[in-house]
């Protein structure tokens, strides 16, 4: 009986530890960060180039209009090397501060695209337009986690 005793006390005094241990690692490892949209962009054929030149002129200067209205944190053009058939060959990459960014009323959306690209016709106008050059694949909103 004394053995089966110091057996069962020497196992739970080896796997206290082990016990012990998980209620120290409740703490989160990381913290919400930054919210990134990334927009999936394949060019038709030939129109690489012009895409890239709408992307220097109009689309900088949209992004620029909303970094210095204190929309978004920053931008980028990523160009995928070598897309497999389906997957996009530019990524457009603009980071937000958090999903708050995204809690406007439809009005001040409105305004503030009327300040960048004027009326509602012509910028579905332009949008048409670019369809053919380019085909939207697809977008994802992700959020950044910054890891302790």
């Amino acid at each position: 009986m004394r053995n089966l005793f110091a057996a069962i006390l020497a196992l739970g005094l080896a796997t206290a530890p082990a016990f012990a241990a998980p209620a120290a690692d409740d703490a989160p490892s990381y913290e919400k960060g930054p919210v990134w949209d990334f927009g999936l962009v394949q060019t038709k054929d030939g129109h690489f180039d012009d895409y890239m030149k709408w992307l220097a002129s109009q689309w900088r200067a949209q992004e620029e209009a909303l970094k210095k209205a204190g929309r978004i944190l920053d931008y980028k053009v990523l160009v995928v090397v070598d897309p497999r058939k389906g997957e996009p060959d530019i990524i457009l990459a603009t980071q937000y501060a958090n999903m708050a960014a995204f809690d406007h009323s439809v009005s001040d959306e409105y305004a503030l695209q009327r300040q960048i690209f004027g009326s509602l016709s012509k910028a579905n106008q332009e949008q048409a337009d670019r369809g053919s050059i380019r085909t939207i694949l697809g977008d994802m909103l992700v959020r950044e986690a910054i890891l302790k």
